[in-house]
């Protein structure tokens, strides 16, 4: 990959780097047949800029933290500020691609629609699950917390144990998943068709990126801090 290699064959070779013309305002799809230098000639761009933001994306890998000791207030500020800002900001990105590619290539491969409808779906689901737990069940975590740390009285609430609002998350995140596995049995596991154009094979990486930080980000909340609230609230009921 260099200033003499076409948009096109860079975004094909690694999907990764589509954000990164997007963000630069690159034309990798229909303009894509031109070369990275000229077309950073054009806009008035240094191509080793965008080179480097380039080659950043394709050796990108995400650090795995570990989270087991952290307290319940940190692990919920980390799922806030990574994977729920994550959603917020990648969803709609991808739901742009998808009306592209649905409108463009539709007609030839209905698993394109498919993808639209999914998407729309899952961005309504999961935007109004973001704010159920950032306005009501994670503050009622953090106040369960609190109590255990100050040795006081268990917080109200207007939903009795925290493992009823739980329970509903975790039905939600199910479902979730469940969209997002009809998109990977459509496409073969995000496999482009052959031939497919360069939006194509970035809304593909992408729909395969998001569920796996999807992924990452449910273990946290079901297996790690869901458990942690319930321990939490039984030593509370407990200690009274």
């Amino acid at each position: 990959m260099n200033s003499a290699t076409t948009l096109r064959s860079i975004a094909l070779d690694h999907p990764a780097t589509i954000p990164v013309f997007e963000r630069f305002q690159l034309d990798y799809c229909c303009g894509g047949n031109r070369s990275l230098g000229d077309t950073c000639a054009a806009r008035g761009l240094s191509p080793d800029v965008v080179l480097a933001a380039l080659a950043e994306a394709v050796n990108y890998e995400p650090v795995v933290e570990d989270h087991t000791q952290a307290s319940a207030a940190q692990l919920i500020r980390y799922i806030v500020e990574t994977h729920h800002a994550f959603i917020r900001s990648e969803l709609p990105r991808l739901q742009a691609m998808a009306e592209r590619v649905a409108s463009k290539h539709g007609p030839l491969h209905p698993e394109a629609a498919l993808i639209y409808r999914n998407l729309a779906q899952l961005a309504a689901e999961l935007f109004a699950h973001l704010n159920k737990e950032e306005r009501i069940l994670f503050p009622y975590i953090e106040s369960l917390e609190r109590s255990r740390n100050e040795n006081s009285a268990p917080p109200s609430s207007c939903f009795g144990s925290v493992e009823s609002p739980i329970r509903q998350m975790v039905h939600e995140h199910e479902g979730a998943a469940d969209l997002l596995e009809q998109l990977r049995a459509a496409t073969q596991g995000f496999t482009p068709w052959p031939g497919a154009c360069p939006t194509t094979g970035g809304l593909y990486y992408g729909l395969n990126a998001f569920e796996a930080d999807l992924h990452r980000h449910v273990h946290l909340e079901n297996n790690l801090l869901f458990p942690r609230a319930i321990a939490i609230e039984e030593q509370l009921l407990a200690a009274r």
